[in-house]
């Protein structure tokens, strides 16, 4: 009993100080409710009161920052070992992802509009390289017959040699099949995420005399849609 009562007096002197109860517990060794018991009509000055919000904010901003490590090493180990499970791949399976991709970002054959040319567009980097190798290797179009133009939000304006630049470097397309850059004047949402010096806009790959290889894609495209739905 006297060993409880020298711990409470030991924590209500340390509370007094303005101690926070995972401090005092480090000095007292009880549990959070006999602290609560003990410690819940001490009141604390507005200098002691603002000492414990700040640190109660560092703390939280502590786990947080624990938390998101955590993510992000959780993410990386997935990735990691996931990516690894894809191995082997042929031009058959090229040809069945840049369908894929083209169903998903491509320019459709419509009833209304039957002559529509083959325009892809994207801004990310990995697609775009992506679907210029399936160009290249699964439907052999030439290089000559490729161009492209690049479309970016005026709010993120750079000049066009720099886009142009960047592009051209990526594709390895050299600047002369690169016709224009389009600054779009619409106003950009504020919870845009690609936004400063890693977004350079999105490319559209354009296919000259294309509109029968549109008619093809379409058609490889219900194919698919057949192999896996059924008849369509």
């Amino acid at each position: 009993m006297r060993a409880k009562i020298k711990e409470k007096d030991l924590a209500t002197g340390l509370r007094k100080l303005g101690l926070s109860y995972s401090e005092i517990q480090k000095q007292v060794p009880v549990s959070s409710s006999s602290l609560s018991l003990w410690l819940h009509k001490i009141r604390l000055s507005g200098d002691q009161k603002f000492r414990l919000f700040q640190k109660g904010e560092e703390s939280r901003k502590m786990g947080s920052a624990v938390l998101k490590k955590s993510r992000i090493d959780k993410t990386r180990k997935i990735i990691s070992e996931t990516s690894s499970e894809i191995r082997n791949l042929d031009k058959s399976d090229l040809m069945l992802f840049g369908l894929a991709l083209y169903w998903a970002e491509g320019s459709k054959q419509k009833e209304h509009d039957p002559s529509k040319e083959v325009i892809f567009g994207n801004s990310d980097p990995a697609m775009i390289r992506v679907f210029l190798k399936w160009l290249e290797r699964c439907v052999e179009i030439p290089k000559r017959r490729i161009i492209f133009e690049v479309y970016i939000h005026e709010t993120y304006k750079r000049t066009p040699k720099e886009l142009l630049s960047y592009w051209s470097a990526l594709t390895r397309y050299p600047l002369g099949r690169f016709k224009r850059v389009y600054f779009k004047k619409n106003k950009v949402s504020s919870f845009r995420k690609n936004r400063g010096i890693d977004y350079h806009g999105v490319l559209r790959i354009y296919i000259r005399r294309s509109t029968d290889l549109n008619r093809k894609i379409t058609g490889w495209i219900k194919g698919v849609q057949r192999e896996f739905l059924g008849k369509v």
